[in-house]
């Protein structure tokens, strides 16, 4: 089971990253329904189900209720790590960061090798100050020859070894996840035009950034300043006006604009 989450903790994965996977349910979704078509009573089932119910609810912006479900597939197995795992995300986007790491702790015990276990677990130590620790989880992910997204854990790796300052290994495997994907890796593609810009490669990372940009609807407010900051230092007055109008019209409360009336463009 993968989750790939869009709240914002997880964004610089899951926006593209996050994202952490979504789980893909093996029925029709309805949080209104009353009731399910002959629900498994196997506990290993149960568990499956309610743990697929409780990552769409937390998809959906519902970490109560997420949390609920996962109690139940929790207490009909215990040992179903993927619900430990999911349990860790949802905790993790409440900042119960000690909940979180004895969720992903009690999931890798169980299943060490697991590679969605270990792309889960690696995000939450990048996004909690622990980038450098993250990478390991990341590239033992990658191990697994079933892992059916490894450009995912590419990007997560790639975004978090620029975190941490580590550019050239940022852009490899920033690079191997655009070589993987099947869906265009808009998230690498802009991770890779900030470790350009950091590289002052401006005319690599505006490729990277437009492509990044095509594929973003509405842009963010992390592309408007990208390529506010880098026709900047391109001398491109016309374009950086029309990002500076967007970002004003878009974001005017988010901290980008705020660097952007303070003039801190570096």
């Amino acid at each position: 089971m993968k989750i790939y989450s869009p709240i914002n903790w997880l964004a610089g994965v899951c926006l593209g990253l996050f994202c952490i996977c979504s789980a893909q349910a093996q029925y029709d979704f309805n949080p209104s329904a009353t009731g399910r078509t002959k629900e498994a009573t196997d506990p290993r089932n149960r568990a499956k189900i309610h743990t697929e119910l409780g990552s769409m609810y937390f998809q959906s912006g519902n970490p109560g209720v997420a949390l609920d479900e996962l109690r139940i597939a929790l207490a009909a197995d215990s040992g179903y790590f993927p619900a430990y795992s999911v349990r860790g995300l949802v905790h993790a986007s409440l900042k119960e960061y000690g909940k979180a790491e004895d969720d992903f702790r009690r999931a890798l015990d169980i299943a060490p090798n697991d590679p969605d276990v270990n792309n889960n677990y690696g995000w939450f130590l990048c996004e909690t100050g622990k980038e450098r620790q993250s990478i390991a989880y990341f590239l033992n992910a990658l191990k697994s020859p079933l892992y059916e997204t490894p450009d995912r854990a590419y990007t997560n790796a790639g975004t978090c070894a620029f975190k941490a300052g580590d550019l050239d290994g940022a852009q490899n495997y920033l690079l191997k996840a655009l070589q993987l994907s099947r869906d265009g890796a808009m998230t690498a593609r802009l991770q890779l035009a900030k470790v350009f810009y950091q590289r002052a490669n401006f005319s690599e990372a505006r490729i990277y950034l437009n492509d990044a940009l095509k594929m973003m609807e509405p842009p963010s407010a992390e592309a408007l300043w990208l390529g506010l900051r880098l026709e900047r230092k391109l001398g491109n007055t016309a374009a950086e006006g029309g990002y500076a109008s967007q970002l004003r019209g878009r974001y005017p409360t988010s901290p980008e604009y705020q660097e952007f009336l303070k003039g801190n463009f570096e």
